[in-house]
């Protein structure tokens, strides 16, 4: 088949070809956004749906009779229950004279401040484990050690120590979030890449200069997971930190209700710390993407 000049010459042109790439590139980035925002929407609505689910399996449960109803109430129940300890009625105000969200953060102040304690001396002893062969020789035994005990194994000895006010709880939750900063901060420091270290050396790096410039950015993506972490054990340790006098407190209000087989009060308490945690760690997951943007890439 013969082909025309000006068909061959279009064929054969450089700058046909290149205004076809263009054009075709320029169509990807529109199924790039399309592609996008159904993953956005796909990331909201399969946990609504799996919300909706849960919700539709618990009322079939409630209403099968199987347990009674103080064991598993109704979701009806609960939500009554969760507006009852929100407002005042009958002139009753809240659980115990204090509303959920008081409970609530009365529970996050003990929280921010143990597991703030605990963190920053997780972060210190990590920094100096790392960087210091004989400290680490010393302490990561008894790290491990205190990491290994589940916090009631030591909370009555507390109580004895510092009474049963604020002390023994603020004192738990410090204890309980310190191990998992100071392995994770360790480890991450004992992995900064030598190289770094000999050519911030090299420069005239003094030693602060070295871990302020070289080891603490390197080790503070695993730093601010062990963060995440210790956060979380804390908050799971929260109920065991307000077993005693820890009214008002989210944790004491689960225990009183549960000696009183008020079950809605307690899946009410329970709901709430594991959504108050759900918004805490996103936050800590927001800072570590602010901090360390790098995290993840190649």
């Amino acid at each position: 088949m013969s082909t025309t000049p000006s068909t061959k010459n279009v064929l054969d042109d450089p700058s046909s070809k290149g205004t076809e790439r263009v054009a075709s590139a320029s169509k990807r980035p529109s199924r790039v956004r399309r592609g996008g925002v159904r993953g956005r929407v796909r990331h909201v609505l399969l946990p609504f749906a799996s919300l909706l689910v849960f919700l539709a399996l618990w009322q079939l449960l409630a209403a099968s009779g199987t347990w009674s109803e103080t064991l598993v109430p109704a979701p009806a129940k609960v939500w009554d229950a969760f507006i009852d300890v929100s407002t005042t009625h009958d002139g009753v105000r809240g659980y115990n004279g204090t509303t959920l969200v008081e409970h609530l953060g009365i529970s996050l102040r003990r929280i921010a401040l143990g597991a703030g304690i605990g963190i920053v001396a997780g972060v210190v002893f990590g920094l100096l484990m790392g960087t210091v062969g004989w400290v680490r020789s010393l302490f990561e035994p008894w790290i491990t050690f205190l990491r290994t005990l589940p916090p009631l194994a030591y909370f009555s000895l507390l109580i004895i120590w510092l009474g049963i006010d604020e002390q023994p709880k603020v004192t738990l939750l410090a204890v309980a979030a310190f191990p998992p900063v100071a392995v994770s901060t360790t480890t991450a420091v004992a992995a900064v890449p030598k190289h770094l270290l000999e050519a911030a050396r090299a420069l005239g790096g003094t030693r602060w200069d070295v871990v302020r410039d070289v080891v603490v950015p390197s080790a503070l993506p695993e730093t601010l997971t062990g963060v995440r972490l210790a956060v979380g054990v804390a908050y799971s340790s929260l109920v065991a930190a307000e077993l005693v006098n820890g009214l008002p407190g989210i944790g004491g209000m689960v225990k009183d209700a549960a000696n009183y087989n008020n079950t809605p009060v307690v899946l009410v308490g329970i709901i709430a710390i594991g959504i108050s945690g759900l918004i805490i760690d996103g936050l800590l997951l927001r800072l570590e993407r602010t901090l360390v943007p790098w995290r993840g890439r190649a």
